[in-house]
């Protein structure tokens, strides 16, 4: 059987650099390898393009750029001659490739301009599309079209930064949304520029901090309830897992929760009524098909004493290690970690069939 080569693309210029790295470390792992070769391209935090021809365990250390000789890298465009062009010394080298692999997070990653980059090349590539890429990252946006479901969301205020004055903003927050609330990027992930505000005057740092991750700042009214998250995958008719829940060392999960120190739970199936669990995921299901998503999404939400359900975020590109909710979620449901990437690239390569057909 002649196997498929696929180009893994990690690292990335956003605040979730290392978290890419991570999950591309384990997805390069875990792909199995009588079936698939893998041509690893890292981008740094500068932007730069390169073959990853070195032992994985050379990332653990970020003075990669600097200390290992890397080949520059470019994806071409052309129809005629798709792939990689590689700068190899004095001449160029070609290499095919049959389906990429973005692990990308955050800015350049999961708001569309990978997947447009991608678009252009003809070639399949897994997850989302430009534009449920864009949708899904946005939060006001993702808000907006979500409510148009009658699923609830939180309440909230965003501004732009050019929009920015305290005085009259704090007021209006106090009026509308009230204490205690979260300041938030709009276009971030991992937590990152994320603060929980317990009044009035932590909020004017809070929103300092988060004009550092994106020029877009929302305000949204703090939620009690137990925290879920559902794993969607598929194209035209996707499929869930068992809902998964999570708790954390304090009140918010943060990035170090998260990343460093893992102070999460997890628990799945999520410890909800079954019901309500099954509501979840048909309304992940079609939060997903309402924003265009295909090959796979994580969509969180919020499940209230009462049962009431309000829709969080979504995530067209969660975290890959194979101890990540995301992962977690679908080998409660019965499919390994392998397995798994193996089905999100025959669903990259059945997604490009179709368009195929409908040209």
């Amino acid at each position: 059987m002649n196997k498929k080569n696929i180009a893994v693309i990690f690292g990335g210029v956003s605040s979730e650099h290392q978290v890419s790295i991570t999950s591309a470390t384990a997805i390069m792992e875990g792909l199995p390898s009588d079936k698939y070769d893998i041509t690893p391209i890292i981008i740094s935090q500068k932007g730069s393009w390169y073959l990853f021809d070195q032992p994985l365990n050379e990332l653990a250390n970020d003075d990669w750029e600097t200390r290992l000789s890397l080949k520059r890298v470019l994806i071409s465009t052309d129809h005629q001659k798709p792939g990689l062009i590689i700068f190899d010394k004095e001449r160029l080298q070609y290499v095919s490739i049959d389906c990429y692999f973005p692990v990308l997070h955050g800015k350049n990653g999961e708001d569309g301009t990978i997947q447009g980059l991608l678009d252009l090349t003809n070639i399949p590539y897994v997850g989302c599309g430009t534009l449920s890429s864009a949708l899904s990252m946005d939060k006001v946006f993702a808000y907006q079209i979500v409510k148009e479901l009658k699923v609830k969301i939180p309440e909230f205020i965003s501004f732009h930064q050019q929009q920015y004055n305290d005085e009259l903003l704090a007021q209006k927050i106090k009026e509308t949304l009230g204490y205690p609330l979260f300041v938030k990027p709009v276009n971030s992930g991992s937590s990152f520029g994320i603060t929980k505000v317990y009044q009035e005057d932590e909020l004017k740092k809070a929103i300092e901090h988060a004009f550092l991750h994106d020029q877009k700042v929302i305000c949204e009214k703090a939620i009690v309830g137990t925290e879920v998250g559902c794993a969607v995958y598929g194209n035209e008719k996707p499929e869930t897992g068992l809902v998964g829940e999570i708790s954390a060392s304090q009140d918010y999960l943060d990035f170090n929760d998260k990343y460093i120190y893992g102070q999460i739970k997890q628990y799945v199936p999520a410890r909800v009524d079954h019901d309500i669990l099954k509501l979840v995921q048909q309304k992940a299901i079609d939060i997903y098909q309402t924003l265009g998503c295909s090959g796979l999404a994580r969509v969180d939400f919020f499940i209230k004493e009462n049962g009431e359900i309000i829709f969080n975020e979504i995530n067209t590109m969660p975290g890959f290690t194979p101890s990540s909710r995301y992962p977690k979620m679908l080998e409660a449901s019965g499919i390994q970690y392998s397995d798994l990437l193996d089905e999100l690239i025959e669903l990259a390569l059945s997604k490009k069939e179709i368009e195929y057909e409908k040209c």
